[in-house]
C-alpha cells in the first residue's frame, strides 16, 4: 500500500477534508511520499505501532481542533453604499435596498413575539425567574405568564383603561417579573406603556403623566405610590385617578388615597375579581429588533438588572421570549447583582460599558505577582490570537490554567454577550473577550430607532467600532461643518432611516422636527467614521459640545472615555467654560484598586484620606494626561485640575442615569464650588 493511498483512506475513515490531509502531510516533510509504500520499508512491530499511534494522534487533532466560526458574509465589505454613495450604507446581509422589516412574518409586534415564545416552550416552560436571598431561583412559566397578563388586562379595561393604542398606561417599578407581566397585559388588549423612573424627577414625572393622559399608573412598592399621591394631593396630575401596587402596603396610605379621590388596588387580588374579558387584540407596539446577528436558542437564559424603563433591556427581554428563552431577575439591589449571577449562570449577558470597565479593572487588580501578571497577559495574547483566526472558545488549556475562576464569577456558562449604551475602549473588549471565551457583541442606536441600528458582525472580533448596519436600518454621516467633518471623508453625524425609526414624540412637533428631517432621517447627534471594511465607528459627540474661550470645540464624553482607561480612575466628569481655555475634572478614584495602586506610589492612608491627599491628586493627574497622550488627545483636550471624590456617582445619589450616563448638569451643580475654586486656584 502506498502511504498516499493509506493517507486516504485515513481521510476517508475519519472525516477529514482534503485542506485537513494537507495538514498532516505537512507533519511528515520529510517522507518521499510519491513512491513510498509501507511494503518496501522494513519496520520493527514496534515501530509501526508507534507510527498508528502517530496517525491516531494527529487523525484527533485535526477532528477535534477548534474550527473557526464562519461569518454571515465578507468581513472586509460588511456594509454596501446605497445609490454609489459612500457615506450612506445598508447591511450586506440583504440581497437589495429593501430594507428588513419583521424578521418572521407572523411575528410583528411585542404580544406576537411572547405567543411564538408560547409555542415554543409549551405549557411548562420557563419563562420569568426571580429569587429571595440565598436562595435558588423559582420560575413563572410561559402560560402562566400569559394567564395572570390576560387577566391583569382584563382588570385594566374595567377600570375604564381603553383598548387602543392612545391609552396609556403607566409603569413606575424596578425590574421584577411583575414589571413583565403588567406591560404585556397592556400589550394584550393594544394599550401603550409608558414608563417611569424614580430619576427623572417630580417636573418630569409630572410632565409625562399630563402629556400622556395617564389615570392610572402600576407601581412596584408603597413608597413610590406615594411620591405620585403627592403629585396629586398637590393638585398637578388631575388625571391620575388609580394606583395597582405589587406589594402590600398600609391602611393609612388607602385612607390618604381615597382622601383625595385615588383608588388603590393590589395586583393580583382585587384585579382578580373584575369581570374578565376575553377578546385578544393584538398590541400596536411594533418591534424590528432583528435576530439575524445571533442566534437565541430556548435553552438561553439572560439576566435582568439593566432598567426595564429604556429600550436596550427591553428589546434584550422580547427577543429572548421571541425564542422561548428565560429571563432571570436580579434582587433588587446592585451590589448582589453578581451573586445573583453566580445563581442564575446566565448564558446571554446584557451589559454597559461602565459595568465592563469594572470587570476588567477588577481582574487586573486582582493579580498582583509580576509571575502571575505575566503570566496572565500570555494567555491573553494567545487567546486574542485565536480570536483572530475566528476561533472563540473556553475549554482551551488556557482557559483551564488562567480564566476558569473569572468565567465561574459569572456564572460559568455564558455563550454570547452584548455591550451597547455607551462607547467601550478596544483593549478593555480585547481583553474581555479572550478572558470571558464567550462572543461579545457591541450594537449601537438609541430609543429612538428601537434600540439598534448597528451591529458588530458573528466572526468580526476586532474592536474599536460598532458592526455594520442591521438589516431594517440605513446609516448615513452628514458633514457638520462647525467640526470640521465633511460626508466626503466618510465622517460626519451619524442618520439612520428605516422601519425601526420613530414617528415622533408624543405632541411635540418642535422636538420632533429637530430629530426627524424631511425625509424621515433620525439625526443622532453622534458623529461616526465609515471604516474600510464597511463597519461604523463613533469617534465624538454633536450634542454635549461646547467651546473653550480660545474657539475649541470640546466633546466631553470622549475625553471621559479615554480617562476611565486610567487604572486608578472609576469615573471622570470632565468640564469646561466658554469663558476658560482649558479644562477641569471631578474624579472618582477606584475604591478596589486606589489603596494599592496609591501604596505602589509610596502613599499610605484609607480611601478617604487618600482622596485629599494634595500629592496624590497630582500624581493621579499625571497618569490621566500620560493616558491621555497615549490615545491622542490634543493638549486642549487635557484637564489641567482634577477634584478627588470618594462617593461614587450613582443613580441614587442622581448622578446616574437609569443607564448608568452621567447627569451633567446635576454633576456640575454639586460641584459648582470645587469647579470654581480650581479655576480660581490654577489661573493664579
Amino acid at each position: 500500500m502506498h502511504f498516499q493511498e493509506w493517507l486516504r483512506s485515513l481521510r476517508s475513515s475519519v472525516g477529514l477534508k482534503a485542506p485537513e490531509s494537507d495538514d498532516l502531510r505537512s507533519l511528515l516533510p520529510s517522507l518521499p511520499l510519491s513512491n513510498f509504500s509501507l511494503s518496501s520499508f522494513s519496520l520493527s512491530p514496534s515501530s509501526l505501532l508507534g507510527l498508528g499511534a502517530l496517525a491516531s494522534l494527529t487523525a484527533y487533532y485535526l477532528v477535534t481542533r477548534p474550527r473557526p466560526m464562519r461569518p454571515p458574509c465578507d468581513l472586509q465589505a460588511q456594509s454596501v453604499a446605497v445609490n454609489g454613495e459612500p457615506s450612506c450604507r445598508r447591511s450586506a446581509l440583504l440581497e437589495d435596498d429593501s430594507l428588513l422589516e419583521f424578521y418572521y412574518q407572523d411575528t410583528r409586534t411585542a404580544y406576537d413575539m411572547f405567543q411564538r415564545g408560547l409555542r415554543i416552550a409549551g405549557d411548562d416552560g420557563p419563562c420569568l425567574g426571580y429569587r429571595k436571598p440565598g436562595q435558588p431561583y423559582q420560575w413563572i412559566s410561559y402560560t402562566e405568564v400569559a394567564e395572570q397578563a390576560q387577566v391583569l388586562g382584563s382588570g385594566l379595561l374595567a377600570k375604564g383603561c381603553q383598548p387602543n393604542p392612545n391609552q396609556f398606561v403607566g409603569i413606575f417599578a424596578q425590574n421584577r417579573p411583575e414589571w413583565i407581566i403588567s406591560e404585556l397585559a397592556c400589550y394584550t388588549y393594544s394599550m401603550a406603556v409608558v414608563p417611569l423612573y424614580e430619576t427623572l424627577g417630580l417636573e418630569a414625572m409630572v410632565h409625562i403623566l399630563n402629556l400622556a393622559e395617564i389615570s392610572l399608573v402600576i407601581c412596584d412598592r408603597e413608597e413610590k405610590a406615594a411620591s405620585l399621591l403627592e403629585n396629586k394631593e398637590k393638585g398637578v396630575t388631575p388625571k391620575l385617578s388609580c394606583l395597582v401596587v405589587f406589594n402590600d402596603f398600609s391602611d393609612a396610605f388607602l385612607e390618604r388615597a381615597k382622601n383625595c379621590g385615588v383608588e388603590v388596588l393590589t395586583l393580583f387580588h382585587r384585579m382578580l375579581l373584575r369581570e374578565l374579558y376575553l377578546s385578544l387584540v393584538l398590541c400596536s407596539f411594533y418591534s424590528h429588533f432583528s435576530q439575524g446577528s445571533f442566534v437565541i436558542r430556548q435553552e438561553d437564559v439572560s439576566i435582568s438588572y439593566l432598567p426595564l424603563a429604556h429600550m436596550f433591556e427591553r428589546m434584550i427581554q422580547v427577543s429572548m421570549f421571541c425564542h422561548g428563552a428565560r429571563v432571570g431577575f436580579y434582587q433588587g439591589d446592585i451590589s448582589l447583582l453578581m451573586d445573583d449571577i453566580k445563581t442564575l449562570k446566565p448564558t446571554f449577558f446584557p451589559v454597559v460599558p461602565r459595568l465592563l470597565n469594572r470587570i476588567y479593572d477588577k481582574i487586573l487588580g486582582s493579580v498582583t505577582s509580576p509571575l502571575r501578571r505575566a503570566l496572565l497577559h500570555y494567555a491573553v495574547r494567545r487567546k486574542q490570537a485565536e480570536l483572530s483566526s475566528g476561533v472563540v472558545r473556553n475549554n482551551s488549556l488556557w482557559d483551564k490554567l488562567v480564566f476558569n475562576r473569572i468565567q465561574a464569577n459569572l456564572g460559568g456558562n455564558l455563550r454570547f454577550a452584548l455591550t451597547a449604551s455607551a462607547p467601550i475602549s478596544p483593549t478593555v473588549l480585547s481583553f474581555l473577550r479572550a478572558t470571558l471565551g464567550c462572543l461579545i457583541f457591541e450594537g449601537y442606536g438609541q430609543t429612538e430607532c428601537t434600540a439598534g441600528c448597528t451591529f458588530s458582525m458573528p466572526g468580526d472580533w476586532s474592536a474599536g467600532h460598532v458592526g455594520a448596519p442591521l438589516p431594517c436600518a440605513m446609516v448615513k454621516v452628514v458633514d457638520i461643518p462647525d467640526m470640521n467633518y465633511y460626508a466626503k471623508n466618510g465622517e460626519g453625524e451619524i442618520c439612520i432611516q428605516g422601519p425601526s425609526v420613530f414617528r415622533g414624540y408624543l405632541k411635540d412637533p418642535e422636538r420632533t422636527a429637530e430629530a426627524l428631517d424631511s425625509d424621515g432621517w433620525l439625526h443622532s447627534g453622534d458623529v461616526g467614521q465609515w471604516l474600510p471594511n464597511g463597519t461604523l465607528r463613533i469617534i465624538d459627540r454633536k450634542k454635549h459640545i461646547f467651546k473653550l474661550s480660545q474657539g475649541e470645540y470640546i466633546a466631553p464624553e470622549k475625553i471621559e472615555n479615554v480617562y476611565m482607561r486610567c487604572v486608578p480612575v472609576l469615573q471622570v466628569f470632565v468640564h469646561g467654560d466658554s469663558l476658560q481655555s482649558y479644562l477641569i475634572g471631578i474624579v472618582v478614584p477606584d475604591p478596589e484598586v486606589f489603596v494599592d495602586w496609591a501604596k505602589e506610589r509610596g502613599f499610605v492612608g484609607s480611601y478617604e484620606e487618600l482622596c485629599q491627599n494634595p500629592d496624590l491628586k497630582i500624581a493621579v493627574l499625571e497618569d490621566m494626561k500620560s493616558v491621555g497622550k497615549e490615545a491622542g488627545l490634543k493638549s486642549f483636550e487635557q484637564v489641567k485640575d482634577i477634584y478627588l471624590h470618594s462617593e461614587t456617582f450613582s443613580i441614587a445619589n442622581g448622578l446616574l442615569t437609569p443607564t448608568l450616563k452621567s447627569r451633567r448638569a446635576d454633576i456640575r451643580r454639586v460641584f459648582q464650588e470645587q469647579i470654581s475654586n480650581m479655576y480660581r486656584k490654577t489661573a493664579i
